[in-house]
Order: C-alpha cells, then sequence, then structure tokens
C-alpha cells in the first residue's frame, strides 16, 4: 500500500512533528540512600536493624569516653603519688639544705679555730644535696616553666655564695675581721636571693601538685551520662521485644545491659574510693607535710638569724615602722620563732594519730626551752659578755647547761620523725586512691566491646525470625 503523503495545514505547510518528552533528572545516591533507609524504617527488620546499630554505639561510646576519663584521672593520680608530691618534697629539700647551710656557716664561723669537723662536714653535704636536687628538679621541669627559671638562678648563685663562705672562713682564721663582713654578705645574698628563689620554687611545685590533684578528683560525669542513657536505650529495646513477642528475656540483651551495668558501677565505685583515698592523702598527709617544712624553714632562719646576731655584733640595724631601731638579726630571730611556734600549733591539729603528733610535741618543748637558753644569750652578749653568749649558742665541751644549738638540732630531728611520718601516710592514702582505678580503664573498654556485640546477637536473634 502506497505511503500516504503527509497532511498539511490550510495553508498546505507540513504539521510540525512531535517531540518526546525531556527524561526525568537522576537522583543522587545520598538521595536514593535516604529513601532507602525511610523504606526500610517502616519495616519491623528496619527498626530492628536500626535499633541494634544505635544500642551498638551507645555502648561503645560509653565504654570510650569511661576507659578515656578514668585513664587521664588515673594518669594525675600516678603523678600526684610519684611526681608532684616528691617534686614537691624536693623543693622543700633545697630550701632546707640551702638554709642550713647558711646555718652551719655562721656556727663555723662563731667557732673559730675551734670549728668542729662535723659543722665543716654538714655544711658541705647541706650544698652537695642542695645541687643534687637542683639538678633532679632542672631534669623534671619544663623548659622555660617559672621552675626552670628559679633552678637556673639558683645554680648561678651557689658557687658565688660559696665563695663568699670560703672567704670569710680564710679571713677568721687569720683574724681579720674583715672576714665577718664576708659572712654577712654571704648571708645577705642567701636571704635576699636564694632563698626567695628557693620559695618560688617550692611554691611552683605546690601549684602543679594542686592541677595534679585538681585533675584526678573530679567525677567522670560524663561517662556516667552515657552509661546511663546505654542501660536506658538496652531497657526500652527488651520492653519493645517483651512488647512484640511476649518473651520476657532476650539473652544477647541481658548480656549487653549487665556489662554496661558492670561498667558504671565500676566506674561510680572506683572514682568514689579513689576521691576519698586522693582528699585523705591531701587533708591528712599534703598539708600536715607543708606545715611541717614550713616549721622547720623558721627553725633553720631563726637559728642562722641567732648566729649572725654574734657575729654582727650591733652593725645591722633596720628602723620598724614605729621608728624603732632594732637589731637586724635579733629582729628576725623573734619573728621566725614565733613563726615556728604557729607552725608547731597547726601542725599539732591537722596529725590524725599519736605517732604523728608525738614529734611535734617534742619539737615544741625543745622550742620552748631554746627560747629560754636565747634569752640568757641575748642578755650576755648585751651585758658584754661575748663568750659566754657565744658558749651559749654554739656549746662548750665542759658546759653544763644545753647550748641553743642542740635545742635547734632537738627541733630539727623531730620536726624531720613528724616529716617521715606525714610522707608515708600521705604515701598510703595516694596508693590507696590510685589502686582504686587500677584495671578499670581495660575493663571499661573490653566489657564495653562485649556489651556492643551481646546487643547486636541480641537483635540478630530477632531479625532471624524474619527470614
Amino acid at each position: 500500500m502506497p505511503a500516504l503523503p503527509p497532511q498539511s495545514g490550510r495553508s498546505g505547510a507540513p504539521a510540525p512533528r512531535r517531540t518526546p518528552d525531556a527524561a526525568p533528572a537522576r537522583r543522587t545516591a545520598f538521595a536514593e540512600g535516604v529513601d532507602r533507609l525511610r523504606a526500610a524504617a517502616t519495616t519491623e527488620p528496619g527498626r530492628l536493624r536500626a535499633l541494634g546499630a544505635l544500642l551498638a554505639v551507645l555502648v561503645i561510646a560509653f565504654g570510650a569516653v569511661a576507659a578515656w576519663q578514668t585513664d587521664s584521672r588515673a594518669t594525675a593520680a600516678d603523678d600526684v603519688l610519684h611526681h608532684s608530691q616528691p617534686l614537691s618534697s624536693d623543693a622543700a629539700d633545697i630550701f632546707r639544705s640551702l638554709a642550713d647551710a647558711n646555718t652551719m656557716a655562721a656556727t663555723g664561723y662563731l667557732a673559730g679555730p675551734d670549728e668542729t669537723r662535723a659543722t665543716r662536714d654538714q655544711y658541705e653535704k647541706d650544698v652537695r644535696d642542695a645541687a643534687a636536687k637542683l639538678v633532679t628538679a632542672a631534669a623534671n621541669t619544663d623548659p622555660g616553666s617559672s621552675s626552670a627559671t628559679y633552678i637556673k638562678q639558683l645554680n648561678e648563685r651557689l658557687p658565688e655564695y660559696k665563695g663568699l663562705v670560703e672567704s670569710a672562713r680564710a679571713n677568721n682564721r687569720q683574724g681579720f675581721p674583715v672576714g665577718g663582713a664576708y659572712l654577712r654578705a654571704a648571708n645577705d645574698l642567701m636571704q635576699n636571693q636564694m632563698l626567695p628563689k628557693a620559695q618560688g620554687l617550692y611554691k611552683a611545685e605546690n601549684r602543679r601538685l594542686s592541677a595534679d590533684y585538681g585533675d584526678a578528683t573530679p567525677y567522670p560525669w560524663f561517662a556516667i551520662a552515657l552509661g546511663l542513657l546505654a542501660l536506658g536505650g538496652l531497657a526500652y529495646a527488651q520492653r519493645r521485644n517483651y512488647q512484640r513477642t511476649n518473651r520476657v528475656l532476650n539473652h544477647g540483651l541481658v548480656a549487653a545491659s549487665a556489662a554496661t551495668a558492670v561498667v558504671l558501677l565500676w566506674v561510680v565505685v572506683g572514682h568514689t574510693v579513689a576521691r576519698a583515698g586522693l582528699n585523705d592523702s591531701y587533708d591528712h598527709g599534703v598539708e600536715s607535710i607543708n606545715v611541717l617544712h614550713d616549721a622547720r624553714i623558721a627553725s633553720l632562719r631563726a637559728r642562722s638569724d641567732e648566729n649572725l646576731t654574734l657575729v654582727s655584733r650591733g652593725s645591722e640595724t633596720k628602723k620598724l615602722a614605729n621608728k624603732e631601731v632594732v637589731d637586724t638579726y635579733a629582729w628576725g630571730y623573734d619573728n621566725e620563732i614565733a613563726a615556728l611556734g604557729k607552725g608547731l600549733k597547726l601542725a599539732d591539729s591537722l596529725a590524725d594519730d599519736s605517732a604523728g603528733r608525738e614529734p611535734v610535741a617534742v619539737a615544741n618543748n625543745s622550742m620552748k626551752t631554746w627560747i629560754s637558753r636565747h634569752t640568757q644569750v641575748q642578755r650576755d652578749n648585751e651585758l658584754g659578755n661575748y663568750d659566754d653568749a657565744r658558749a651559749g649558742v654554739i656549746g662548750t665541751a665542759d658546759s653544763t647547761k644545753e647550748s641553743t644549738a642542740e635545742c635547734f638540732t632537738a627541733v630539727d630531728a623531730s620536726l624531720d620523725k613528724a616529716l617521715t611520718h606525714e610522707t608515708d601516710e600521705f604515701k598510703r592514702s595516694a596508693g590507696d586512691g590510685l589502686d582504686a582505678m587500677t584495671g578499670l580503664t581495660v575493663g571499661a573498654a573490653v566489657l564495653a566491646v562485649l556489651g556492643a556485640a551481646g546487643a547486636v546477637l541480641g537483635i540478630g536473634r530477632r531479625l532471624s525470625e524474619y527470614r
């Protein structure tokens, strides 16, 4: 059959050809994935898969955060026990060694040719101890920190101080009065430059210790909140399972709930015990140690000022706010001995057992004897009985009365005994706090993984019923 000719309009022109409709724009893979998820969520298997994934993520997140927060607190607690507090004590020992060296130098100068070997050896030991502690502190201090600056300055001043002391001794042995000027210069260097820097180092290390306590003691609230949320999600899943199947227990979900509950309980109890131990180590350890260190420093300064009162023979004076002119070192002794008395009273109130209170009481009695003997020394010095005053300070072989040197030694020995006891108390309490978190970091992570696996298996068991 022949083809029909193309139709034309009234004008005779051919009719226009119709073009096919344009193809719809292709959707993105993300949009298609969202549609598939939305469609799956309208079915029970889809909802179960989403619930299982959410539970697994919650439990894993809880375990990870619990492990992270526990590890950070355990690290801080370990720093408190093995790093910060020992460094704080080392800084206090640096101060004590320097102050005692200054005391021994003045004692040796007063003795003159009769200086004992023990006094000389103690001075040398104090200088060596201070230098060794400075090396240890430098190795454990961040470069550029205030502690590093104090250590550098002390290392620079220590040789200068030793040189002044040796010059004082050399002139004293030859009977030159200028030796006293060298010793006063050494004392000024120690009192006005070295000891303030040693005290600054001590305060800086105490601030670091307080910061470590601040990092070690807070509760891991974020982990606890996640744990409660995970338990809530698991409880919801089990209730939902019961409502749809009338089955009381789902073994996987029960195992996941048990693992999560164990981790949460372990985190709460472990941190509660750790906080108790660390707080006890601070309240009955660190505070007592700091007070005893301060009391010991006051006793050393009082002893140094007492010696220098006789060395200077009234040549060093100062004007007080009320315009009264006083002997610089006699005034210093009065202030430091008063500080010692206050420190001993506070140390007694902080001691929590008889082993801590007993050496403090002995130190207090020795201090009272020291004050009594010092009063006699001052009286002899003011009356011009210099030899009697000197004998009262450094003692003599045939003396029947206790010298102030012996009183000071008794005070120092008692404070050292009290410090040893309080340091042991600190180590015990801080160690108990650290032990409470032992294994918690790894345990939380492992149990969380097991809990997440239990949640996935429990939901998987339900999903298998739809196949």
